[in-house]
């Protein structure tokens, strides 16, 4: 028995282990992609004269952009955060209509290119939505090219047994009213005789 007990111990702390590892890499890219989003706000800040929150919004919309299939960065002159191509807008009402409809105070906009990775393609221009309540973003939104991933419409079993179970009770609500009909015309027969008795 003890034999078998100590590679299972083994086993079990390997896989602990290996969690740990996975963990601790995860927490590493996080914090890792903390730093570059902390370090690209401060230089829109910095460097542009950005408003925080454009440049928040910016930041997020480059993070975004590059886990597309088609961007490997979103690039942002200067112009980006000038009046023309970023505003801040007072909202206080849902962020949009969709499954978004957090109530935000104030919708951030700004605009970046956005560079295929191909590098055969010209820039794409990108705009980038933003909802906040105060300073944190509660939704975010952008003009994204390349359409989600849909699961395929499939017919759902729970509807086609609902159809069948529906048809079965329709069929024996049906046999309930002519049993209750059957019963009730022998009842008027049963009925019928014994008046003609009397």
């Amino acid at each position: 028995m003890e034999s078998n007990y100590a590679p299972r111990r083994l086993l079990r702390l390997v896989g602990r282990l290996a969690v740990c590892a996975s963990l601790a890499c995860a927490v590493s890219a996080f914090a890792d992609s903390l730093d570059e989003r902390n370090e690209l706000i401060h230089h829109f800040v910095i460097d542009f004269q950005a408003n925080p929150l454009i440049a928040d919004c910016a930041a997020h919309g480059n993070f975004i952009a590059s886990t597309s299939s088609a961007f490997d960065r979103v690039e942002f002159p200067a112009t980006s955060f000038d009046a023309a191509h970023s505003s801040i807008e007072a909202w206080n009402d849902s962020f949009d209509e969709k499954k978004q409809r957090i109530k935000v105070d104030n919708v951030v906009t700004v605009e970046g290119q956005g560079m295929p990775k191909s590098g055969e393609r010209d820039p794409t221009p990108l705009k980038f939505r933003c909802g906040y309540v105060g300073s944190q973003m509660l939704a975010f939104g952008w003009n994204d090219p390349v359409p989600p991933l849909r699961a395929r419409a499939e017919p759902h079993p729970a509807r086609s047994t609902k159809g069948k179970h529906g048809a079965k009770s329709t069929a024996s609500s049906g046999k309930t009213k002519s049993a209750a009909k059957s019963t009730s015309k022998s009842s008027t027969k049963s009925t019928k005789k014994a008046t003609k008795k009397h």
